[in-house]
């Protein structure tokens, strides 16, 4: 089978459930694992590089009243492919091309691939978007010895938090201007033993303010901005403990967000790990240096 990714939790799902072989054409953000980068690059982004959070906070803005796509596809590179599947989601527009621009692309070239859209809103419905991959790839075996693999450790985790006082806890998914976690975040916080004051479970990340934050009251404050890794996190976190908009004496913690909290993957279940030892450092092992920093 010939299987394009628009959308690296969909790579780090499919080379999980071992259908890596088969993936021909992955996105310039599919850097795991590693083998992914080996790939036909079939999308890009079409925001100016170097921008800061300010300013690609803008320009998405900008991009979607304007109805205009921030993800440009290589009708050549899917083209040589000739997928016979293509994985995306129709969650967000900031995340993958938009699934009706895939559906227009590949009916240009004339091209019978099935789409499989993924959206997950919850801890559980990524769970179960990986046995949906699992049985779209011919690997259903490999998909429920995954997920019964990572719902071991969710199990785990409960058991060593069960018992402790939650910890309120606040995620930044973005930092200037700042954004309160939605979709899955907020289980992850409640699966580690936290109580998540901004934010829903399921329900998109929403814009707050300074002001908001604080009112939150959180006990420790996690910044993991959609779409960096750990040392652009910590960059970022510091930025926002050095500018003086955080509560004054709460910890601060930078986390690697495109490995464990903003891709919809297996890695999710490491990000409820990470939260788990920060929030009950007693309880839980120690956080692993490229997993999470602490700011302060």
């Amino acid at each position: 089978m010939r299987i394009v990714s628009l959308l690296p939790s969909a790579t780090e799902i499919l080379f999980a459930v071992g259908a890596g072989d088969d993936v021909l054409g992955v996105t310039f953000e599919c850097d795991y694992p590693t083998e992914a980068a080996s790939r036909s690059i079939v999308s890009t982004s079409t925001l100016t590089e170097g921008l800061a959070s300010a300013e690609i906070d803008a320009a998405v803005v900008a991009a979607l009243s304007a109805g205009q796509d921030l993800y440009r596809l290589d009708e050549v590179a899917l083209g040589q492919i000739g997928p016979e599947l293509v994985v995306t989601q129709g969650l967000c527009a900031v995340c993958a091309p938009d699934v009706a621009n895939v559906r227009t692309t590949l009916a240009g070239l004339s091209s019978t691939a099935e789409i499989l859209t993924l959206d997950p809103h919850t801890l559980a419905d990524v769970l179960a978007s990986i046995v949906d991959v699992g049985l779209a790839t011919g690997h259903p075996t490999e998909a429920v010895a995954l997920v019964a693999d990572l719902t071991r450790r969710l199990d785990a985790v409960a058991v060593q938090v069960r018992g402790l006082k939650p910890v309120r806890a606040l995620v930044l998914e973005w930092t200037d201007p700042p954004f309160a976690p939605g979709h899955w975040v907020p289980d992850l916080v409640e699966r580690a033993g936290g109580t998540n004051v901004l934010g829903r479970v399921g329900a998109r990340s929403e814009r707050t303010d300074w002001p908001a934050v604080a009112a939150s009251t959180p006990e420790v404050i996690v910044c993991a901005p959609c779409g960096f890794g750990l040392e652009a996190a910590t960059v970022l976190a510091q930025a926002a403990v050095d500018s003086g908009v955080l509560p004054t004496g709460v910890p601060v913690w930078a986390v690697d967000a495109n490995a464990s909290f903003a891709r919809p993957g297996p890695r999710l279940v490491d990000g409820v790990e990470t939260l788990a030892s920060i929030f009950h450092p007693a309880a839980m092992p120690a956080v692993r240096p490229a997993e999470a920093q602490r700011i302060r």
